[in-house]
């Protein structure tokens, strides 16, 4: 019997039969709907939003603990894991879509990839906002629900208007506070070397392979890492690998060998002292700490 340590949920499971790119909902009922249980680690095939409006607890995106509370959205991309740990009933609202419900009224297909929360970096992707700009916030995601349950003519077009507003509003202030110290030029070559680094670290693993496709020096761009990261260039290629070599290593039909073949480690020995010397412990202390019953 094969074991799938980290379920993939699909929306499909979770529309209206005939509707199967988008949901929108208040968060309180979509969890008595359809997640009654949230604490075991599980990863969606669509891309997640949630505003919180009241409760507290715990949420854990890619090994990363953040602490729940009001005025506080999540936003995460296929694949991502995550789980829940709630202390008091929440509220709010969710949204889970496909990136195919916005291709037909985009030109560009890669245009959900611009905003900063859908980078796949966890702690990107958890946004604070402040009480009134979370008024804001919950005014258009009233509408895009309204919408939901409603059956205007273009209802359709509508919530996709709606969702783009909130992700133009909360991308609008996170790059504004944080181009307030970082020259915007910088602020650009840091995203579009993140995103070089999605696409590329099983094959790239030198930062001047990609400071080459980024026509800068290694030298300059390791120091934009520093300045706005803390990090330099070669530590977040290897932050790269180390999420999806924990993200593998909590899947039980994969063996540590077959983890390190899949990250393109020339052998299990050199892959157990990359893990080890990264994390402090060696790839089967994590799978233990991490693993479900």
């Amino acid at each position: 019997m094969q074991k799938d340590n980290i379920p993939l949920i699909e929306l499909a499971s979770l529309c209206d039969i005939g509707q199967t790119e988008v949901l929108v909902h208040r968060f309180g009922e979509y969890l008595q709907l359809h997640h009654k249980n949230l604490r075991p680690p599980h990863r969606h095939s669509f891309y997640h939003l949630v505003f919180f409006t009241e409760g507290a607890g715990s949420h854990i995106i890619d090994f990363e603990n953040f602490i729940v509370h009001p005025f506080q959205v999540y936003f995460m991309i296929p694949g991502q894991v995550h789980s829940w740990n709630f202390q008091d009933q929440v509220d709010g609202y969710v949204v889970n879509f496909t990136d195919a419900f916005f291709h037909s009224f985009l030109h560009r297909p890669d245009y959900l990839e611009t905003f900063s929360f859908f980078s796949g970096i966890a702690k990107e992707g958890v946004v604070n906002l402040t009480a009134e700009e979370g008024v804001q916030i919950k005014v258009s995601l009233e509408k895009a629900l309204e919408q939901y349950l409603g059956e205007l003519p273009l209802k359709w077009d509508m919530i996709r208007v709606l969702l783009l507003e909130v992700f133009l509003l909360i991308d609008q202030k996170k790059t504004h506070s944080l181009t307030q110290s970082v020259p915007h030029h910088n602020f650009i070559l840091l995203k579009n070397y993140q995103k070089l680094i999605d696409k590329n670290y099983l094959t790239l693993r030198r930062p001047g392979e990609y400071a080459d496709l980024l026509h800068i020096t290694p030298s300059h761009l390791n120091a934009i890492c520093q300045e706005q990261t803390g990090m330099s260039a070669g530590e977040l290629i290897r932050h790269r690998i180390l999420l999806e070599a924990k993200r593998m290593l909590v899947n039980l039909d994969l063996s540590v060998t077959q983890v390190g073949y899949l990250l393109n480690f020339s052998d299990n020995s050199y892959f157990t002292k990359f893990f080890k010397k990264q994390v402090g412990l060696t790839p089967e202390d994590f799978r233990r700490a991490n693993s479900r019953s």
